[in-house]
């Protein structure tokens, strides 16, 4: 039920935000508005405003239109010409079609500066042990080094406040295959010393959780110790209990939650089997050992050991808060930082660098809606942020149907003095119908795939 009321109030709120946007640039120019509508299929609720536009609320929120008065839709009486979409100049025109994608901007820069200004705890930027061969532990990270600034290649070193604010600032220099340097030491306060990233080598990459997990860089710090067990499974059956501290594997001494948990992943033989291990724990101060074995889940290459226990304590919090200034700055770098990964993405996967798996549907929408409403008004507004920025910029791509198609005919007209013909414009109609039709069967079948293991 949440997923469901978290995806539809989603839905509703970014349509009517980009119609909105269309809505009132319309009237800004002098265009009559006759209907807006949010939704499609039978009418729930319906009004009609002091401007005379019929406002409609209908039962399936997956769309939305603003109706305009256009003389290529309906004959128009002509002392009333003046009021019609098709007869504004072409400044008013391009304007009312960008004022939507707009308006979805410029909620994803409130939303995000509203999460600024609210403040969330976020984890400190204290780094695990990377996994060998990665790129941090090349670099010489180790397990409880706290990273406090960071600088793309030739540019000025920044703070860094939070554990989020690293991993997104790596994913987007992976992204645009530029190299970084860290500065870290043992404490926050304490001397650091340089670190150098070449994320450059990692090539073409995609926005994944295998992103960071290449880089080395997965979770932040956090203590090896034994949480909520499972009964019945691995864990519970070789005597673990919950709050067990576990100092070593095999003689392997354990410095962070990260590493034990690949060491338990890791603990399969050649056949897939199962691998037991001597733990050596700190139970209520007393040192104690014991055999664990745990046990393989999962199939093919996705078969890892478990042991049915949640592994690490809490990482150490801070707030992170902005005030009015910082928070609209947040807001506004934020946006742009994701429209232009987004349009990163988009770019790559149409020169055929990033695999079309990258695409989501309605099915995987809606259950991130529900996750982070689950999580609370700061992680769904941040949600609603993103969705919208994906919004605003899908729309505005050159592809016919979308506002960004549009657009692009008023840029033709504007060059060559006059519009297209209308048998230019359904083919381009249908072309860019059949497009979308194709996108949204792939990001479908994505979602399928995905709940489908």
């Amino acid at each position: 039920m949440l997923t469901a009321l978290a995806f539809v109030c989603a839905l509703a709120l970014l349509i009517a935000v980009h119609e909105w946007g269309h809505y009132r640039m319309a009237l800004a120019c002098g265009v009559r508005v006759l209907r807006f509508s949010i939704g499609f299929g039978p009418v729930l609720l319906q009004w009609r405003g002091r401007s005379g536009t019929e406002f409609t609320l209908c039962l399936l929120p997956l769309g939305g239109y603003v109706r305009m008065l256009d003389e290529r839709e309906a004959a128009v009486p002509e002392q009333e010409r003046h009021l019609a979409f098709n007869t504004q100049s072409l400044r008013a025109r391009a304007a009312i079609v960008a004022a939507g994608p707009l308006a979805n901007l410029v909620l994803a820069v409130l939303l995000y500066a509203t999460v600024s200004w609210v403040g969330q705890p976020q984890a400190r930027p204290v780094l695990s042990a990377p996994a060998a061969g990665t790129l941090a532990a090349e670099a010489g990270l180790r397990s409880g080094l706290w990273v406090q600034r960071l600088a793309l290649e030739g540019e000025e070193p920044h703070e860094i406040v939070s554990f989020d604010q690293l991993g997104w600032e790596l994913t987007q220099a992976a992204l645009s295959g530029q190299d970084l340097r860290l500065w870290a030491g043992s404490a926050q306060q304490s001397e650091t010393d340089e670190y150098r990233l070449p994320l450059a080598t990692l090539g073409p990459v995609e926005a994944d959780a295998r992103l960071l997990t290449r880089i080395g860089i997965v979770a932040p710090w956090s203590a090896p110790v034994i949480g909520e067990l499972v009964a019945g499974e691995a864990g519970a059956r070789s005597g673990l209990l919950r709050g067990d501290r576990v100092l070593s594997v095999n003689g392997q001494p354990v410095q962070d939650a990260q590493q034990l948990r690949q060491l338990i992943r890791d603990s399969l033989d050649a056949e897939g089997r199962g691998l037991a291990a001597r733990w050596r724990l700190e139970r209520a101060g007393q040192p104690l050992e014991l055999m664990v074995r745990p046990e393989p889940k999962g199939e093919g290459a996705a078969r890892v050991a478990r042991i049915g226990a949640y592994v690490g304590a809490p990482p150490e919090t801070v707030i992170v808060q902005e005030d009015l200034l910082g928070g609209l700055a947040q807001g506004l770098r934020r946006t742009g930082e994701v429209a232009a990964m987004t349009l990163g993405m988009i770019g790559r996967m149409v020169a055929g660098l990033a695999s079309l798996d990258n695409l989501s549907g309605p099915i995987s929408i809606a259950e991130y809606a529900g996750k982070s409403a689950s999580l609370g008004p700061v992680a769904y507004l941040s949600f609603l942020a993103l969705i919208s920025v994906s919004l605003g910029v899908l729309n505005l791509l050159p592809i016919p149907v979308l506002d960004g198609g549009h657009l692009l005919y008023y840029l033709i007209e504007g060059v060559t003095g006059r519009s297209l013909s209308v048998l230019w414009l359904e083919r381009l109609q249908r072309a860019g119908m059949a497009m979308l039709l194709a996108l949204m069967s792939v990001a479908v079948f994505n979602d399928i795939a995905r709940l489908l293991g």
